[in-house]
Order: C-alpha cells, then structure tokens, then sequence
C-alpha cells in the first residue's frame, strides 16, 4: 500500500526531510494490516457506488425506453440493496477508521511527549510553552491527518478514479480523452501556488502558537494581573495577537481559494464541453440518452477524486511545514539519559556527596556557573547553602538530580559518579523539597504518593500523620480522598510544605535537599517544618539552601557559592568541605 505513494513523496525529501517520513511512517507501517482492512472495506463500498450510474443506464434505455416493467422493477430494487450495503459499509469503515486515526494520533504524540520528558531544564528556558503545545496539538494533528485519513483518501481516490474512468472509456474513449486534455494545466497551475501555500501555513502556525504561549504564561498569573490593575493592557496584547492570528489566517485562506479555484472552473469547464458534445451525440442519434446520464455521472465520479488529488497535493506542502516543526523539537537533544551499564546503588545507601573539580557552563553563556568546585559533605550532615541570586545553588542541585552534567570534575554519591547510575535509581535516593510545591487536580493521596505511585493508602496515611498533616486531613470530609484544587491554591503554605515532606517521606531518599522550602511561610512556621524535617529525616545527607539565616540553625556547616567556587564560611571544630 505504502509503495503505491512512495514515487510521490519521494519527490518531496530533501535533505533532513527523509528522516521526518521516515520517522511518521514508523507509526504507519505497524498497522498496515488493520488499514488494509479498512481500505478493502472501503474498495467494496465503491464498488457498489460505481454500480449505481450502470443501473441508472440500464433503468432508462432497458426499462424506461424500451417500456419493460419487469427490467425497471428488478433494476429500482437492486438499486435500493446496493445502496442499502453501501451505506452500511461507510459506516462501518468510518468507525474503524476514526479508531485507527486516533491510534495513530496518540502514538505520535506519546513518542513527542517522551522526548520531551527527557529534555533539560534548559530546553524550557528558551522554548515558550505554548509555542510547543501548538506543536503538540495543531501540527500533530495535521501529520496525522495527512499519515492516516489522507492516506486512506488518496488510495479511495485512486481506486474510484481507476474505475470511473475505466467505465468513462468504455462508454466512450473520445470523449474521456477529451475532457482529460485539461489536467496538465491543472497540475501545473497547483505547482506554481505549492511554495505559497508552505509559507502561509508556517506562518499561520506560528500565530497560533502566540495566542497559546500568551495563554499559558498569562492564566496561572491573573491574580498579579488584577492587583497590577493591568487586565485593559493584557486585554489590548490578546486582541494584537488575534489580529495577527486573523491576518495569517485570512491570507492562508486567500491563498488556498486562488489555489483551488482554478483547477475548479477547469473542472466545469470540462463538465461543460462533456455534455455539449455527448448532448449533440444524443441530439444526432450516435449516443442513447442513457449512456449520456450514466458518462456524465461516472465524470462526476471522476471529477472528486481528481480534486482531491489534487488537493491532496496542496496539503501534502502544509504537512511538510508541520513535519519541519516537530522535528525541530524531536531534533533537541537529550544531553542526560542513563548510562549503557548502570552501576547499582550501595546497599546501605549512605548519602555521602562529593564534588571534584566541577566546571558547569550553560548552553549559550561564557562565564561559568561552577568553576572547578570541590566539596565534601558526609553522610548524615546537615549544611546550609548560600549564595547570591545567580551565584549558581540552584546550577547545584540541578547536577545533584542529573538534569545537567558537568563539563569537567565529577559529582559522586557514596563514591558513584553520578553519570554510572540510573536515573530513577538516583531521583529515587535524592528528593527535593522547594519553595514551588507541584500539586494537581488530584485527591490529595494522588498527589502525595505521586514520587511513588505503587504507596498503600496506609503507607500514604502513615507519611501525612510523620509530616504533620493528620488533624488537617482528619477534618476533611472525605479525607486523603479530598480533590486538590489546580496547584494548590486553596491551601496554605505550611499544608503545601507539609505535602512536600510526606511526599519525600514516602521516596524515601538517602539526600534531601530544601530549596527554599520555608521562604514562602514566617519564621516561627518555618522553625515547625524544619524540626519535622529533622524528626523526619534524622540521619540523612540534609542540605538547606536558604538566604535565611534562621533556616540555618542546626546546620553543621553554611556553605557559600561566590564565583564559582564554594567557600567554607562557618563549621563546628571539623572541616569537611573545602573548595
């Protein structure tokens, strides 16, 4: 089936651009049996369409011309039960047709979607949010409706060509060949309007995806909004955004009308020239007025399919476009993922941390975050992390997590260079806590075992009472079965904090990491979550990054960030970091 259109597009690779089919039609080719089937189905129902003009002859020149009631009874019923079973048939064919489509759908957003789990925080840095939801949803369902229902269209097409023309010749080869002598204009005429209709597509993707990244940076933050008093100006930047999105939106429709309109009238033309020679045949007695109907009938038949393939054409150039943009975010490279041979985690796992020589730089800047640091911190202590805004801390815990590596040095846990371990073996033994909790629109069991969703409700229960949480959730009428609101935003800071804790509690974790877990609550709140965290997490690798200098107290050691080293600024009798 797939070879029946590869001459075509092959046409259309250049360059990166095999790798993009190629990567669309690995989702295809696996159901190549299951679409067989619907094709097949679909071949059998136009058959039984390519019927009809045949028995519309048949009932005019054997029934109604040559005055038979027996040929016009028979004929009218078989009429009726072929257009019964066809109609049956398209139904059937489009269920398993919109089952196969979404199927095809999902499986290509979901290998989208795994890539970008897997991209760096600084992916997201420089890509805006919608701008890749627009890819996700807009362009994805454009590849798939080209990959899938296209694909369907062009062989139904083709198929219903084949045999309308087929019929056309054996009605009459002048005549067909006659009206075909338009097509090479046509197709030439469809050339000529490909790269414009590319370029108003792109930039009509390219609007949506600024309407969505206005969305989705500006809903979360309407509560700023409003106390700014700013919802005239926001209100203004939505309607330049939809102006721009409008004028793309209209050009692209411009472009597509121009671009069909003239293979359009060509058509009628044709249509026209069909029945002025066919009706002078009929006229002059050389045609019966049947095969006059059932021509111009199969001509109809053939007329749709040609539009289509030739609108197929059209829209094969904006598939191209969206095939351009999701590649450019399946192109982004994965800069961390798991080694070919993970070590294993010691068993007991200690939580002694080691940094040697680490040289971090991000993508695109000069100036290193961390240069050659060096650091030390046994397991089981409790230090504090200071430093400037941009100083690096949270450079720091972002190569703890592995979200980056580090260009030069090594970072260790308990001795393991970071880089030999599985990813979730080492976000299982190192947790953080922040100052931003993630909540969802889940119960608030969901939402705590979240980090380990195979967790009993017993074992969730038991880590919201050790965090603090279980008179607040006693209270709730339906318990840890409570909805949580979209994140969290009904609760108060100390709950969210706590939700952090048990959450953490269940993982687990050989290192905790409290990334200004308490800035968001007052000093005697954050004096509660710390003494639960220490009761919590005693004997754990605990490690405070605070500008608060009340977050400090029982910190064994305060480390400083300053220009990419890390200074020792206070410690109890015994150095253990250096840097």
């Amino acid at each position: 089936m797939f070879s029946l259109l590869s001459p075509l597009l092959a046409r259309q690779r250049t360059g990166s651009e095999r790798h993009q089919w190629a990567w669309l039609f690995a989702f295809v080719r696996p159901r190549a049996r299951a679409m067989s089937g619907v094709l097949a189905l679909s071949v059998f129902a136009s058959s039984l369409v390519l019927l009809q003009p045949l028995l519309v002859k048949r009932l005019i020149d054997d029934g109604l011309v040559a005055r038979s009631h027996e040929v016009l009874w028979t004929t009218a019923l078989f009429m009726l039960l072929t257009g019964l079973a066809a109609t049956l048939l398209a139904g059937l064919n489009r269920y398993l047709h919109t089952r196969l489509s979404a199927a095809v759908l999902f499986d290509l957003r979901q290998d989208l979607f795994a890539h970008l789990q897997r991209l760096s925080p600084a992916f997201w840095a420089r890509w805006r949010t919608g701008d890749v939801m627009s890819r996700l949803d807009g362009d994805m369902s454009e590849i798939q409706r080209f990959a899938v229902d296209s694909l369907f269209a062009v062989l139904s097409n083709l198929l219903g060509l084949v045999g309308a023309v087929g019929w056309m010749l054996w009605l009459s080869w002048e005549l067909t060949l006659l009206v075909a002598m338009l097509l090479p204009l046509e197709w030439w005429w469809l050339r000529r309007m490909r790269p414009r209709v590319a370029d108003g597509t792109r930039a009509l993707r390219e609007r949506s995806g600024d309407v969505s990244s206005f969305f989705v940076e500006l809903l979360p933050a309407l509560k700023f909004v409003q106390a700014s008093r700013q919802e005239g100006r926001e209100a203004q930047r939505l309607d330049r955004l939809h102006a721009g999105y409008l004028s793309s939106l209209l050009r692209l429709q411009i472009i597509e009308f121009v671009t069909h309109a003239v293979p359009g009238q060509l058509t009628a033309w044709t249509r026209a020239l069909a029945f002025l020679i066919g009706g002078a045949w009929v006229i002059d007695g050389q045609w019966a007025l049947g095969s006059l109907i059932a021509f111009s009938t199969y001509l109809g038949m053939a007329t749709g399919p040609v539009n289509s393939l030739l609108g197929w054409y059209v829209g094969l150039q904006k598939v191209r476009v969206s095939l351009g943009r999701v590649a450019e975010l399946r192109d982004e490279p994965v800069t961390v993922s798991d080694p070919d041979n993970p070590l294993p985690l010691p068993a007991p796992l200690r939580g002694e941390l080691r940094l040697d020589g680490v040289v971090f730089i991000h993508p695109g800047r000069s100036e290193p975050v961390l240069a050659g640091a060096s650091l030390m911190i046994p397991a089981g202590e409790r230090v504090a992390l200071t430093g400037a805004s941009g100083a690096g801390k949270s450079t720091l815990i972002d190569l703890l997590l592995r979200h980056h590596d580090p260009q030069a040095g090594a970072v260790t846990l308990d001795g393991i260079d970071l880089r030999h371990l599985a990813l979730a073996d080492l976000r299982r033994a190192v947790a953080v806590v922040s100052q931003d909790i993630v909540l969802f629109r889940a119960p608030l069991l969901e939402n705590i075992r979240y980090a380990c969703p195979g967790a009993d409700e017993a074992a969730v229960a038991q880590a919201a009472e050790r965090a603090g949480l279980g008179e607040w959730i006693a209270s709730l009428s339906e318990g840890l079965h409570t909805p949580v609101g979209e994140r969290g935003q009904t609760l108060s800071g100390g709950q969210r904090q706590r939700i952090a804790i048990a959450r953490a509690l269940l993982q687990d974790p050989a290192v905790l990491i409290l990334d200004e877990a308490t800035s968001a609550v007052d000093e005697a709140m954050e004096a509660q979550i710390l003494v639960q965290i220490d009761a919590c997490f005693a004997g754990r690798t605990r490690i405070v990054v605070s500008h608060r200098p009340s977050a400090w107290v029982g910190c064994t050691v305060r480390l400083n960030l300053v220009a990419g080293r890390i200074e020792v600024c206070s410690h109890d009798g015994v150095e253990f970091a250096h840097g």
